[in-house]
């Protein structure tokens, strides 16, 4: 009976100990809410946006488009949620008009990005192995471009886009990177160029950027006779800025993808 006993004991707080170092060695946490509005109801279809602090500055819109590391869909019900690395993120929130249109909003989307009491992005914390609930956002207003900052007191980056043959490219996006490799996710993105093929691209302080450009947005490999591209002649080049200024001048030739495998 006594070594009975003593085994259930062993037992016990061996699987307590198993368990604590489960919950030490845990590096990730959820982070849930909803997004429901008094007039438009549950933004369903839409999508939350997640931006790491430790990863770039904080979103601001009005200044330049950081682009988010982490999207989380909105149910019907209006609820999202996210397994995210444990830390502090910035929340915005997006509804498109137009399905699966990439790049930063357009007139007409829903657009809101959570603020503070002082109107400064608002930070959430996500602890090792725990739930944040930001509870329920209310705010949704159509995005205007008219709200966005294009000259006096931004940092920026201006150009125009070519193909191949000189022409310009209109509804490409110019991605910015901080070092030549140019992998994974940007930090900064363009809005898309318009028929004269001129891009805008705003950062959030002067620098050396790497610059990629895309017609078509997405993950995977690109469509055939997709326009791409980097700035720089051969290998990419930095496109410096100063803070507070526009680097004007910055043209990028683009060429097109002849297809996965196929040699150009």
């Amino acid at each position: 009976m006594k070594r009975t006993v003593y085994l259930i004991i062993s037992l016990s707080v061996l699987l307590f100990a198993v368990i604590a170092r489960a919950e030490e060695g845990a590096t990730t946490g959820q982070i849930t809410g909803r997004w429901i509005t008094p007039k438009n109801g549950a933004m369903a279809g839409g999508l939350v946006l997640l931006f790491n602090e430790a990863s770039g500055p904080p979103p601001a819109h009005e200044r330049y488009w950081r682009v988010s590391e982490i999207k989380a869909d909105i149910d019907k019900e209006g609820g999202f949620s996210a397994e995210v690395e444990a830390g502090n993120y910035y929340l915005a929130a997006i509804k498109r008009t137009k399905e699966n249109e990439p790049g930063p909003p357009l007139d007409g989307d829903f657009y809101y990005l959570s603020r503070d009491a002082n109107g400064a992005p608002r930070l959430y914390t996500v602890k090792n192995g725990e739930k944040t609930d930001v509870g329920t956002i209310t705010e949704a207003s159509p995005f205007k471009r008219a709200s966005l900052k294009t000259a006096d007191g931004i940092t920026a980056l201006e150009g125009t886009i070519t193909d191949p043959e000189g022409k310009p490219v209109a509804g490409a996006l110019v991605l910015a990177y901080l070092s030549p490799e140019m992998e994974g996710r940007p930090l900064f993105i363009s809005d898309k160029t318009g028929a004269d093929g001129k891009y805008l691209l705003r950062v959030s302080e002067g620098g050396d950027y790497y610059l990629k450009i895309r017609n078509v947005y997405g993950g995977g490999t690109p469509e055939t006779g997709a326009i791409m591209g980097h700035y720089g002649t051969g290998a990419p080049a930095a496109a410096s800025v100063t803070t507070g200024a526009i680097r004007k001048g910055m043209d990028i030739k683009g060429t097109r993808f002849a297809g996965q495998g196929v040699r150009q």
